[in-house]
Order: structure tokens, then C-alpha cells, then sequence
């Protein structure tokens, strides 16, 4: 291809892609009049404002319910750890004892008493 060519392919592409995009960004007359009008007070909300409340409401829920689950999930992590470091802290004070009160029989002396 020529550079000509390319560059009214583009061109021509430019055009196509500005007029799908001028649908899709421009409102109409009748919606533009009325976008920027103020309520009153007391007047009654339209449908349009209702569900877009009703969508900010909602997404705020979303979000913090996806918050406390991800504080929840890191509190439990934490919990699981510091039992885990107790639980290891215990059988290693428990393997320790059992070395230096070993008395060199299996099991322990202290175990096969025979008590009178």
C-alpha cells in the first residue's frame, strides 16, 4: 500500500468511528432540556433518579461488604498464624522436656513404674 492509500483508510476509518461515537456522547433534545432543569423539594423524584440511587446504594453495599470480608479473611489469617507459632512453641518446650528427661528406655522409666 501507499502511504496515500493508508492515509485515507484511516481517514476513512477516523470518519466512521466519529460518527458511531457522536450517537453514543450526544443526548437528545428532549432529555438535554430537561438534564439541567433543578427539582423542587417537594416534588417527586422521576424513575431515572430513584433506580440511579437505588444502583449507588447498591454498589455502596457492594463495596463494603467486599471490605469486612477482606478485613475478615485477614484477621482469620492472623489468628491462624499466631496459633500456628503457639502450637510450635508447645511441641518444641514438650520435645525438649521428653530429651532431657529421657532416661534411656522406651517408653520412659517414668512410665513403666511399677507402683507397690
Amino acid at each position: 500500500m501507499t502511504w496515500r492509500q493508508v492515509f485515507l483508510l484511516s481517514g476513512f476509518s477516523a470518519l466512521v468511528l466519529m460518527s458511531n461515537a457522536k450517537q453514543k456522547i450526544f443526548m437528545q433534545e428532549s432529555d438535554a432540556s430537561n438534564f439541567l432543569k433543578r427539582r423542587g423539594k417537594r416534588s417527586p423524584k422521576s424513575q431515572d433518579e430513584v433506580n440511579a440511587e437505588g444502583r449507588q446504594e447498591l454498589r455502596a453495599d457492594e463495596l463494603r461488604r467486599e471490605y469486612h470480608e477482606e478485613q475478615r479473611n485477614e484477621f482469620e489469617n492472623f489468628v491462624e498464624e499466631q496459633n500456628d507459632e503457639q502450637e510450635e512453641r508447645s511441641r518444641e518446650a514438650v520435645e525438649q522436656w521428653r530429651q532431657w528427661h529421657y532416661d534411656g528406655l522406651y517408653p520412659s522409666y517414668l512410665y513403666n513404674r511399677h507402683h507397690i
